[in-house]
């Protein structure tokens, strides 16, 4: 049987997606688009789906019964209300980050979702998927021993002008909130933000850099600096120190030359480019588990917990250097 996905939003990542499940996965089959925009849904059909049809109506297109599961990739501010319509449709949901633009608003995700009695959404949190991270977290677990402190980075060569510093975490850090606290298997119970010495490549309504202090319930600090015009590529580090060891995300793969008296490698300078096979395993997870039903990987748990521990950062960055606190309710038992 061919899983049958309806695409809502057709910008980059969604015909991006669209390409990956005709002409990538094996499984399924793009039969419905959507775009505010549908000159973007039209352009989709005719590169990556062209059996697909289009509709006007994203509520009509997630009702539809030739859709079997749906992949919102629309602008964010659109998200809980899809999700919400798939969740009330009974239809496993893809949602591309953030779940919601407010915290408040990835609640109520969750309790739908509760009230449905079982997992239906997954949030478009790749790096769960990435080897370097999975490797990462096997060695956590076999090689340091329990974890003391995180070192990590997050770095872009350069954003444009409409990128403002609360950004550096809804925008930036939002992938770090999700992906550490898995590689950690623990909460966050506090952040704190600092702004070290102002970068002249950064506009006048970005501070950057800067460095995100997060403590764990479990004791653990972490550090992340996050570094969005650093110029030289883009470049992401991560390192556990633990009780017995420690353990570093490994570079990409990258051939090292020797020429003119240089020992050198490149550098990554697009994120998609860092990252582009864990689209692929994100997406074949949510396919295989959708099959029946289901969703698997990050949940609307994790979105939300994302989305509580952004906002208590970004009150962080208006009083630098002092603590907030980030309190969360207990799991509920769907996401145990």
């Amino acid at each position: 049987m061919t899983l049958k996905i309806g695409v809502i939003g057709t910008g980059a990542i969604g015909q991006d997606h669209t390409r990956r499940i005709n002409q990538v996965l094996a499984g399924a089959k793009v039969t419905a688009l959507n775009d505010v925009n549908r000159a973007n849904a039209e352009a989709c059909r005719r590169d990556h789906a062209p059996e697909a049809r289009i509709f006007d109506d994203p509520h009509a297109l997630i009702k539809d019964a030739d859709v079997d599961a749906v992949l919102v990739c629309s602008w964010g501010q659109t998200h809980e209300e899809y999700v919400l319509a798939a969740i009330a449709a009974g239809k496993p949901c893809f949602c591309e980050k953030p779940l919601a633009t407010t915290a408040e608003g990835a609640r109520r995700i969750v309790e739908a979702e509760q009230a449905a009695g079982k997992r239906l959404v997954q949030v478009g949190f790749m790096r769960r998927y990435d080897p370097g991270y999975v490797a990462l977290k096997k060695a956590v677990a076999a090689v340091t021993g329990a974890p003391l402190m995180v070192h990590a980075a997050h770095r872009n060569p350069r954003v444009g002008e409409n990128y403002q510093t609360p950004m550096a975490i809804h925008d930036t850090l939002i992938h770090e909130i999700d992906v550490l606290r898995w590689l950690l298997d623990d909460d966050y119970v506090s952040a704190r933000v600092f702004f070290p010495r102002k970068s002249p490549r950064a506009h006048e309504k970005l501070r950057d850099p800067q460095v995100v202090v997060l403590e764990t319930a479990k004791g653990v600090v972490i550090y992340v600096e996050i570094f969005v015009n650093c110029h030289y590529g883009y470049d992401i580090q991560c390192e556990i120190v633990g009780e017995d060891g420690t353990a570093k995300l490994p570079e990409p793969m990258s051939i090292q030359t020797r020429s003119g008296a240089v020992l050198g490698q490149p550098i990554l300078m697009d994120w998609k480019d860092r990252f582009i096979d864990s689209y692929d395993y994100e997406l074949a997870d949510f396919l295989k588990a959708a099959a029946e039903g289901t969703a698997a990987g990050p949940s609307a748990w994790d979105g939300y917990v994302a989305a509580v521990t952004a906002d208590a950062c970004v009150a962080a960055q208006e009083s630098e250097g002092q603590s907030v606190r980030i309190e969360l309710p207990p799991r509920p038992a769907l996401y145990a």
